[in-house]
């Protein structure tokens, strides 16, 4: 069965209208979103092609999403710069539901 996952808003570059920093939300068993907030869709989106993988126990350095603390990392497709929006990076990480 496939982990949660945690994924977590480590940064936003610009001015994102739904991250602010330090918030997270779960993708359980590898489809179920669960969210104490809302979440954006432009986010989910650079998830989506990663999630299924690291749910089932590819490791992120095997995806080239690997950081220093070996967790993945996406971010975001909004280049803030030019919209005026704001750019958010992710780090997905798994564990145990919460």
């Amino acid at each position: 069965m496939p982990q949660t996952l945690r994924v977590e808003i480590v940064e936003v570059q610009g001015n994102c209208p739904v991250y602010r920093g330090g918030e997270s939300f779960y993708i359980e068993a590898g489809y179920r979103l669960k969210a104490p907030e809302p979440v954006c869709l432009h986010g989910i989106v650079s998830i989506l092609p990663y999630y299924v993988a690291l749910a089932r126990g590819i490791p992120a350095r095997d995806l080239g999403l690997a950081g220093p603390d070996g967790a993945a990392y996406v971010q975001c497709l909004d280049p803030h710069a030019l919209t005026g929006g704001g750019t958010v990076t992710f780090r997905l990480t798994t564990e145990a539901a919460p």
